[in-house]
């Protein structure tokens, strides 16, 4: 088993609740992994990496499979400018490869947001740390457990 899935299955567990971590196969877009979990693209939690371009911190938008982060909605709820995370960055800072990024399991607390679509749901899918598998979680539990807020911040 990979550091990254298990960081993640910790992060369930130490959490009180159930490993549902699952390998999906290919789930490196939101729509691979859709098809994987057998739910709707919207259901698809992506994880996805800004820098501050004046800190150089790291900040994790949760959005819906469907959606896209609008970078300006982005920046101003961080409080800075921000650009997309290299992948050096990302593995760097949170442990995970892009196309597998958790929102659970970082190697350091990171400012995280969530998009309210994902709240419309009972069930959510995200990344377990690898390419290939994912977990189920409510999507209230998630935010909880990553500390985000529920923001708007989508195209």
């Amino acid at each position: 088993m990979s550091k990254s899935l298990a960081r993640v299955r910790q992060a369930l567990l130490d959490a009180g609740l159930p490993d549902t971590t699952m390998e999906a196969g290919e789930a490196r877009t939101a729509e691979q992994a859709a098809r994987a979990c057998g739910c709707e693209i919207d259901q698809i939690v992506k994880s996805i990496i800004f820098a501050g371009a004046g800190s150089g911190g790291v900040r994790l938008f949760l959005t819906a499979g469907g959606n896209r982060v609008d970078a300006a909605k982005a920046s101003a709820l961080a409080g800075e400018a921000l650009t997309r995370a290299d992948g050096q960055l990302v593995r760097t800072a949170t442990g995970f490869a892009i196309g597998g990024v958790s929102p659970l399991g970082h190697l350091s607390p990171t400012p995280t947001w969530i998009d309210p679509r994902l709240m419309e749901f009972a069930i959510v899918w995200a990344a377990a740390g690898t390419p290939r598998h994912v977990f189920s979680i409510a999507p209230g539990q998630l935010m909880s457990l990553c500390h985000a807020t529920c923001a708007e911040f989508v195209e």
